[in-house]
C-alpha cells in the first residue's frame, strides 16, 4: 500500500526509542496511510465518469440543503444513493447530475439544459431563492469517483512585481461558490470548467491503458446569456478574454440563463493511494505541529511536578501518621487522616452519580476505540459518514461496560434498587442528548434543510437505543451489581463528622476554574481544528495527534483530580464524591468559553436558527466532555483515596 507523506493518521518509529525522545522523533519521522474504504476504479478511454452532487453548505447558516433544492438542471431520472447513518446525520444527499463526462475526453463548452433558442427561465420565486442562497455564501459540493470537487486558490504573500511568482501559494477550498455579490448586485456561477487529473496505470504491452481519477478541480464562472453562443447540438462558445459580463440574478423578476460546463483532462504523477493529499493539506500545518508538541511538553512537565509534590507530601504524611509514639500529637493536628471515618460515606443521590459515571465510561470506551481505529486509517474521509456511523454503533455496544461500572459503583454506595439504577444509566444521558437533538431537528425541519434527520432514521435510532443499548446496559448492570463491591480500606462512622468552615479557594466554582486549565491547555489547539471541521466544512484527519492528545488529557485530568481531592481532604471536607466529579470536568467550562469566543470571532452567524443550532450542539459537546473528563478524574481520585487510606494505620 502506498504511504502518503501528508496524511498523518498513523505514527510509527523505526527504532526503539525511550519515551523521552518520542515526542521529538514524531516531528521528524511521521508517515501515514489510509484505508480508502473502496477499491480503486479503473477507467478505459471514453468510459463515463459520473459526476454526483452531495449538498449545498454555508458556514453562515449551518443549514445544508440538497442539490436540487435549487433550480439546477436535472437528469431525466433522479437517483439518490443509498446512504449510511453517518451520511444522513451529516446532511449528505448524494444524487446524480446531468453532467456528461468521459474519461480523457475534452469538452470545450456544452449547454447542460435548454436549447439554443430557448434558454432556461427562473421564475421570480426561484430567482429569489437563488439570490438568497448566494447572499448566504453557499457552496456546492460535487464528487467524481468519490473525490470531492475543490476550487484552486492562488494566494500571494508578496505582490511586488517580480517576486509575485516566487511567493505564490496554492491552496484549495472544498466545493465551489454558488455565486458572488458585487455592489449590491447578485451574480450566479452558471459555467463550470471541470479540470480532472488522471493517473495512467503501468500495464503490459498487450493490455489497454487504464486510468484512475486522482484530482477533481473546478473553475466557476459567471457568464451572462447574451455572451454565450449556443448551437442546436447543445454546444456553446465561450466569450474570449474579459469582454463578457457576469450573469446577474434579479430576485424581483424572471431571469433567463444557460447552465454550461467544460471538461479538461490532465495527466498526473499522483498515485491513487495519495489522491486525498490535496484535500487534506488545505492549510499550513507547521503551526499545528509546533503547537501540539509544545502542549505535550508543557503538560508532561507540569504533570511531573504535580506528581513529585503529591508523592513527596504523601510519603511525609503517611510516615508521620504511622509513627506510633507520635500518634496522639498527629491526631490533634489537622489533616486528611482525621476524616478516615467519613471519607467513604455514601454521597447524596448515589443512583444519579453512578448513572452519570456509567455514561462517562461508555463515552470513554467509544471515543478511545474510534480515535484508535481512525488513527490506523480505517475511518478515512473517503469513507463518507463512516466516523459518525462507527461512533453511534460503538456507543450502543459500549453500554455493557457503562452498565457494569455503574452497577458495581452503585452497590459500593449502598444502593439497592438495581433495576431502577440500570434504567437511569441507560436513559439519563442519552435521553438528554436525544431531547436536545429532537428540538433542534424540529427547527431544521422548518427550514426544509437536508440536515434534518428523517423520521425513519429517528425511529431507527430509537430502536437502536432501546433494542441494543438498553438491554446491554441492563446486562452489564446486573453483573456489576452482583460483583463484589469496591473494597474500602476503612470503616465509616455512624455519626458524621462536623466539617469546619472552608476557605474561599475551596469554593466549588474556584475549583472548577483551577482544575480545568491544565487539561484544556493540552487540547485547545486540537479543539480549533475540530471546530473548523464541524462548523466550516473542513476535513479533520490528524487522528494520530488526537490520540496522543487524548492520552495526555487522561493523564492531566487524573493528576489534577488527585491534587484537588487531596487538598479537599486536608481541609477536612469529606464530601468529595460529587465535588470531585464536577471539578474534574472543569475543562468543559473552558470549552464552553472557547466555543463562545469561536462563535464571535470566527463565524459570521447572525440569524436566530443557525445561532440556536450552534449553541445547541455546543451544549451537547460540553455536556459530553464534562462527563468524559469528570469520569476520568473521579476514578483516578477514588483509586488515590483508597490507596492512601490503606497505607495508614487506623485504630
Amino acid at each position: 500500500m502506498k504511504v502518503s507523506s501528508t496524511e498523518r493518521a498513523l505514527f510509527y518509529s523505526k527504532d526503539w526509542l525511550p519515551w523521552s525522545l518520542l515526542l521529538l522523533f514524531l516531528t521528524w519521522d511521521t508517515s501515514a496511510f489510509y484505508v480508502p474504504g473502496v477499491a480503486p476504479i479503473n477507467f478505459h478511454q471514453n468510459d463515463p465518469v459520473e459526476i454526483k452532487a452531495v449538498k449545498l453548505t454555508s458556514s453562515r447558516t449551518q443549514l445544508p440543503y440538497e442539490y436540487y433544492s435549487l433550480p439546477f438542471c436535472q437528469p431525466s431520472t433522479i437517483t439518490y444513493k443509498a446512504e449510511n447513518l453517518g451520511e444522513v446525520l451529516r446532511g449528505d444527499r448524494i444524487v446524480n447530475t446531468p453532467f456528461q463526462v468521459l474519461m480523457n475526453s475534452e469538452k470545450k463548452c456544452e449547454v447542460l439544459c435548454g436549447k439554443s433558442n430557448k434558454p432556461m427561465t427562473l421564475s421570480v420565486k426561484e430567482s429569489r431563492l437563488v439570490a438568497e442562497r448566494i447572499s448566504e455564501d453557499y457552496y456546492v459540493h460535487l464528487i467524481a469517483d468519490n473525490l470531492p470537487v475543490a476550487t484552486r486558490l492562488e494566494l500571494y504573500s508578496n505582490r511586488d512585481g517580480d517576486d509575485k511568482k516566487k511567493e505564490k501559494d496554492v491552496q484549495f477550498e472544498h466545493g465551489y461558490r454558488l455565486g458572488f455579490t458585487d455592489v449590491n448586485k447578485i451574480y450566479l456561477h452558471n459555467h463550470l470548467s471541470f479540470i480532472l487529473y488522471y493517473h495512467r496505470e503501468d500495464l503490459e504491452e498487450d493490455q489497454e491503458h487504464t486510468y484512475r481519477v486522482v484530482r477533481f478541480e473546478v473553475i466557476p464562472q459567471s457568464i451572462r446569456l447574451e455572451d454565450l453562443k449556443a448551437d442546436e447540438k447543445s454546444s456553446c462558445t465561450l466569450p474570449e478574454g474579459t469582454n463578457s459580463s457576469p450573469q446577474e440574478i434579479d430576485p424581483t423578476k424572471e431571469n433567463q440563463l444557460y447552465f454550461t460546463y467544460s471538461v479538461h483532462w490532465e495527466e498526473s504523477d499522483i498515485k491513487w493511494a495519495s489522491r486525498w493529499d490535496t484535500y487534506l493539506t488545505m492549510s499550513d500545518v507547521q503551526i499545528h505541529w509546533f503547537s501540539i508538541i509544545n502542549s505535550v511538553v508543557v503538560v508532561f512537565f507540569l504533570s511531573g511536578i504535580l506528581s513529585m509534590i503529591i508523592i513527596r507530601t504523601l510519603r511525609k504524611d503517611i510516615a508521620n501518621y504511622n509513627k506510633e509514639d507520635d500518634i496522639e500529637d498527629t491526631m490533634e493536628e489537622s489533616g486528611w487522616k482525621l476524616v478516615h471515618g467519613d471519607v467513604f460515606r455514601p454521597p447524596q443521590y448515589p443512583m444519579i452519580l453512578s448513572s452519570l459515571l456509567g455514561s462517562g465510561i461508555q463515552l470513554f470506551c467509544m471515543i478511545l476505540i474510534v480515535i484508535f481505529v481512525a488513527m490506523l486509517g480505517m475511518l478515512s474521509p473517503s469513507s463518507r459518514g463512516a466516523l459518525m456511523t462507527t461512533a453511534c454503533f460503538l456507543f450502543m455496544f459500549m453500554g455493557v461496560f457503562g452498565g457494569f461500572s455503574a452497577g458495581r459503583l452503585y452497590r459500593t454506595l449502598k444502593g439497592h434498587r438495581w433495576k431502577k439504577g440500570a434504567f437511569c444509566t441507560a436513559t439519563l444521558y442519552p435521553g438528554v442528548v436525544f431531547g436536545i437533538c429532537f428540538i433542534l431537528n424540529c427547527f431544521i425541519w422548518g427550514k426544509h434543510s437536508s440536515g434534518a434527520v428523517p423520521f425513519p432514521t429517528m425511529v431507527a435510532l430509537l430502536c437502536m437505543w432501546f433494542g441494543i443499548s438498553l438491554p446491554l446496559v441492563y446486562l452489564g448492570y446486573y453483573f456489576g451489581f452482583r460483583k463484589q463491591p469496591y473494597d474500602n480500606p476503612v470503616r465509616t462512622n455512624q455519626i458524621p463528622r462536623q466539617i469546619p468552615e472552608q476557605r474561599w479557594y475551596m469554593n466549588r466554582f474556584v475549583g472548577i476554574l483551577m482544575a480545568g486549565i491544565l487539561p484544556f491547555g493540552a487540547m485547545f489547539i486540537e479543539l480549533f481544528f475540530i471546530f473548523s471541521a464541524i462548523w466550516e466544512n473542513q476535513f479533520y484527519y490528524l487522528f494520530g495527534f488526537l490520540f496522543l492528545v487524548f492520552i495526555i488529557l487522561v493523564v492531566s485530568c487524573s493528576q489534577i483530580s488527585i491534587v484537588m481531592v487531596y487538598f479537599q481532604l486536608c481541609a477536612e471536607d469529606y464530601r468529595w464524591w460529587w465535588r470531585n466529579f464536577l471539578v474534574s470536568g472543569g475543562s468543559a467550562f473552558y470549552v464552553l468559553v472557547y466555543a463562545i469566543f469561536y462563535f464571535v470571532n470566527k463565524l459570521d452567524i447572525v440569524e436566530f436558527i443557525p445561532s440556536l443550532l450552534y449553541f445547541g450542539y455546543t451544549a451537547l459537546m460540553v455536556l459530553s466532555f464534562w462527563l468524559l473528563t469528570g469520569t476520568i478524574g473521579f476514578y483516578a481520585a477514588y483509586m488515590f483515596v483508597r490507596k492512601i487510606y490503606a497505607a495508614v494505620k487506623i485504630d
